[in-house]
């Protein structure tokens, strides 16, 4: 299994940015599909955004459209989460998670339960 931490969390103001950071360890060498979840207190767990480190193809929930940006850094092995206009109901605790893929380009699902890497979290919360 690949060793993450996540980094970057904390509190904003609503319309406010943060970047999140994954710092990934333990690869084998292998192309993994990569992505950031999040989970609200009382909520279940859900998909933000995913990429094939492969073929750097992204996945995004509908609600972070246009607002998230995920991307990789291969030289660090490090995963970003750039989001932008932050609003209440981004608040979460936001997770890294890593799985081994054998396609190169295809997209990665955010289905969590394919995920066998977890980071231990960073906590984003978003003021009104």
């Amino acid at each position: 299994q690949v060793q993450l931490v996540e980094s970057g969390g904390g509190s904003v103001q609503a319309g406010g940015s943060l970047t999140l950071s994954c710092a990934a360890s333990g690869y084998t060498g292998r192309r993994y599909c990569m992505g950031w979840f999040r989970q609200a207190p009382g909520k279940e767990r859900e998909g933000v955004a995913t990429i094939n480190t492969g073929g750097g193809s992204t996945v995004y929930a509908d609600s972070v459209k246009g607002r998230f940006t995920i991307s990789q850094d291969n030289a660090k092995n490090t995963l970003y989460l750039q989001m932008n206009s932050l609003s209440p109901d981004d608040a979460a605790m936001y997770y890294c998670a890593a799985r081994p893929t054998g396609y190169y380009a295809v997209p990665c699902s955010m289905a969590s339960s394919s995920f066998d890497s977890w980071g231990q979290g960073t906590q984003v919360t978003v003021s009104s």
